[in-house]
């Protein structure tokens, strides 16, 4: 299927488009945090700290008596909660796990091929601060970390982060906790200093800043992807029930003004009964202020004339979020191939998967989802090949090589599989008498 376009489809409501010259300040500012950090270490850490936290910690490093504070401190309801979404989490990432295994095969008589599942030894977790304390974040990045096996996993969240953050921290598994956060984190896990680690990998959502010092230490370091603002989508029918799609819109659309909400549906009637129904709600929505402004700039409604294209729209968005609210959910999410995570049915809301229900609530935005899955027990391994060969496979292989290596005008290649053909030429090549 061809992708399809904007002018295929009919807006009932359109967002607002990006400010690019703001996303080029955000660039310079991270490119100069990141130089400070690389160049000052932890004193660069506590000028930003200053600056950007409005608090400045006599450690980085969160102590044991602050994690035993911190689990003393946290509500016991809360605490019940977040061991439940742990135990899922680890449940549905040990069942991923089992799905990868060691492999060795012998494609050839004599050639032995193979590959090991090795964990990376140190990854970063990023933790968010932000507007919530969303007490699930940790719990996403560090748990997978846990059941692949890192040696070292790292969190860092900002200062002013709720203490129940940091009990989650460690209840999750993390084995060194920093109070630091935003952009001059990534910089310290990526390059490290005298308090902070250097990781081998950096994972876990954040802000634009987070997010734009990730994409500019990937290379020295390993990240899980790069995450723009919540995305959700719901494709639905005219079976649809309004007052759910625009309370599971809502529900994204608190997180920041900059979530993208939207809906693409094949009836014109669901569209403008959402479109009530988001303004209603909104009325006595405690979160309205930010959820309101992010329908305002980011949301949108798309009709649709059929189901085929109503997919078809559906892996062109590829987004974050997808929820499927048709007549037969399971059948039309089988059709579509673009999105970081799939709900499918009424039953099936973001907000579980953003919780407690085990599926990791770190995903691809931006469309990525085109190319990338989300974050998951995978990313915390390296699937890492390896070869034996016997006198055998020498016999199958080692010529075809010499010719290959001979057409390319490759001569060094060409000598290191002769030497293997023929053990008496040794002598000869090294001698130069063989060429």
């Amino acid at each position: 299927m061809s992708r399809i376009s904007d002018n295929e489809v009919q807006f009932v409501k359109r967002p607002q488009g990006q400010d690019l010259q703001a996303d080029l300040t955000l660039s310079t500012t991270v490119q100069q945090i990141i130089e400070q950090v690389r160049a000052r270490g932890d004193e660069a850490l506590r000028d930003f700290s200053a600056k950007f936290d409005r608090t400045v910690p006599e450690a980085f490093e969160v102590s044991a008596q602050e994690i035993e504070e911190a689990l003393a401190g946290i509500d016991p309801q809360t605490r019940k909660d977040s061991e439940f979404a742990i135990a899922q989490v680890k449940r549905f990432a040990q069942a991923q796990l089992a799905t990868m295994q060691p492999l060795e095969v012998e494609t050839l008589p004599g050639v032995h091929l193979g590959h090991r599942i090795i964990p990376i030894e140190t990854v970063g977790c990023y933790v968010p601060g932000g507007r919530y304390p969303i007490l699930s974040a940790p719990i996403m990045s560090i748990v997978p970390a846990v059941v692949a096996g890192c040696d070292n996993i790292i969190a860092c969240l900002p200062p002013g982060a709720h203490s129940a953050m940091i009990a989650i921290c460690h209840l999750s598994g993390a084995h060194r906790i920093f109070k630091i956060g935003g952009a001059q984190a990534i910089a310290a896990m990526a390059w490290g200093t005298a308090s902070i680690p250097v990781v081998d990998k950096i994972v876990g959502p954040g802000n634009a800043f987070v997010n734009e010092a990730k994409r500019q230490v990937f290379g020295k370091v390993g990240i899980d992807a790069l995450a723009g603002p919540s995305e959700i989508y719901i494709v639905a029918d005219d079976s649809a029930d309004p007052r759910i799609l625009a309370a599971d819109l809502l529900a994204q659309a608190e997180h920041d003004v900059h979530t993208r909400v939207g809906m693409a549906t094949t009836s014109q009637r669901v569209a403008q009964q959402t479109l009530a129904e988001i303004e209603r709600q909104l009325l006595n929505l405690p979160t309205a202020i930010t959820a309101g402004e992010a329908w305002k700039r980011q949301g949108e409604i798309v009709i649709c004339k059929d189901e085929e294209q109503l997919i078809a729209w559906a892996d062109h968005i590829a987004t974050e979020h997808l929820q499927v609210h048709t007549r037969d959910p399971h059948g039309t999410a089988g059709k579509i191939r673009n999105y970081g995570s799939l709900f499918i049915g009424q039953n099936a809301s973001v907000v579980f998967s953003d919780k407690c229900c085990g599926t990791n609530h770190t995903l691809p935005t931006m469309a990525a989802a085109r190319y990338t899955g989300g974050l998951w027990v995978g990313a915390y391994v390296k699937i890492c090949t390896h070869q034996w060969i016997d006198d055998h496979g020498i016999a199958a292989i080692a010529a075809p090589a010499v010719r290959q290596s001979r057409t390319e005008g490759m001569q060094a290649h060409r000598r290191a599989a002769e030497i293997r053909l023929d053990p008496q030429a040794i002598d000869e090549i090294t001698a130069g008498k063989k060429d």
